[in-house]
Parts: C-alpha cells; sequence; structure tokens
C-alpha cells in the first residue's frame, strides 16, 4: 500500500453505512457524466466517496472511472468547505469522457453545491490572488 493511499484514506468514505447515510441524508446535483451527493457530516472534514455501477461497462471501465474521479477529487480537497460528505457517482457516459470534461463536471457540480472556498482553475487547483 503506497504512501498517497495511506495519507488519503482519511479523507475517503469507505464504509457501506456511510454512503447509505449519504444517499439517504444528501442532497443530490445531477450532471450527464456525474451525480455529486452531499450531506453533512461531525467529523469538521471533507470526505469522498466514489461509486460506479454495472451500467458503466466491465470492473475494468468502473475502476478507471472511480480512479479518475478520486484523481480529480485529490487537488480540490483543501478547496472544499469542511464538514461535509461527498459522494460522486459515475454515470455511463463517464467511460468515454475526457478527462478534462469529467473534472468539469465535477467543478461544476462543487459550484453549484455552493462547496467550494476558493476559486478554482481550468485544472482542478486553487486560484491564489
Amino acid at each position: 500500500m503506497g504512501l498517497w493511499h495511506a495519507v488519503n484514506r482519511r479523507f475517503r468514505l469507505r464504509k457501506n453505512a456511510d454512503f447509505q447515510r449519504v444517499r439517504r441524508e444528501g442532497k443530490s446535483y445531477a450532471h450527464p457524466l456525474v451525480v455529486l451527493v452531499v450531506a453533512p457530516n461531525q467529523t469538521g472534514r471533507v470526505r469522498v466517496g466514489v461509486a460506479a455501477g454495472k451500467r458503466i461497462g466491465n470492473a475494468v471501465r468502473r475502476n478507471r472511472a472511480k480512479r479518475r474521479l478520486r484523481e480529480i477529487m485529490r487537488p480540490l480537497l483543501p478547496c472544499i468547505c469542511p464538514g461535509y460528505d461527498l459522494m460522486l457517482i459515475a454515470r455511463p457516459p463517464v467511460a468515454e469522457a475526457e478527462f478534462s470534461q469529467i473534472r468539469n463536471a465535477v467543478v461544476t457540480l462543487l459550484r453549484r453545491a455552493r462547496l467550494l472556498q476558493k476559486e478554482v482553475d481550468a485544472n482542478g487547483t486553487a486560484v491564489t490572488e
């Protein structure tokens, strides 16, 4: 297990109960590529869970979609308001989409949910003034 995985484990939703709670209590924001579900948490930090159903394709395609969504979220974590659990659900068109299209979709959803504390550039990093 790599260092990156160990460091970022605290930012991940991993338990089935957490995923169910976010789905039950959260507010959802839809985009043709991704659905974002947001629920407040008690930890005071951001946690992100990623899901890709069988409609995405075989295991290789599902895992690739999840890896891409996690990588998109990595530089965005410092820009997101703390105290929320986020769940990203991949939709079937994500399998054919370009990385930049998926990133733009996620940033759009985060803006719509009013979760970005800082302005984000096209690469998904915070804009410093």
